[in-house]
């Protein structure tokens, strides 16, 4: 049964766009949202108090199960741009994420777009999310 955050919650990380994130148009390479996505979700997670390094050492892992974007406005070389992650959804052994990418100074929205995560065991297997996973993502923020 799906369930949701009690509150939701919003973490913002911020990264200036390198040449080498942009293709021979000038432009931030579609697939490197995915990236900015995950820089999104590490700092979400770190600024809970978690780490995906101490989920994996426990023999979990949160692996992207399906990624979706849409395209408003491209970001280019130079621009400085604030990735917004949020927590849409909170299931047994699944999460989904959402984001906002925007450029930093105009505000303006770049791309939209969203992950699902399935929790696996060792060796791979679908698990439920480990309890104290669920009680950092379920605690009502600070």
């Amino acid at each position: 049964m799906p369930s949701s955050p009690p509150t939701p919650r919003l973490v913002e990380a911020r990264t200036r766009v390198i040449y080498g994130d942009t293709d021979q148009m000038g432009v931030v390479y579609y697939a490197n949202y995915l990236r900015y996505f995950e820089l999104a979700r590490s700092e979400f997670f770190r600024a809970l108090g978690g780490s995906y390094v101490e989920l994996e050492r426990q023999g979990y892992g949160l692996p992207v199960v399906e990624a979706g974007a849409r395209y408003r406005v491209p970001a280019r070389y130079d621009d400085v741009i604030v990735i917004a992650a949020r927590l849409a959804q909170l299931r047994r052994a699944s999460l989904r994420f959402e984001y906002v990418v925007r450029r930093e100074g105009d505000g303006v929205a770049l791309v939209e777009g969203h992950t699902v995560h399935a929790c696996v065991g060792p060796g791979g297997k679908p698990t439920g999310l480990p309890a104290a996973v669920v009680r950092l993502l379920s605690a009502e923020p600070a």
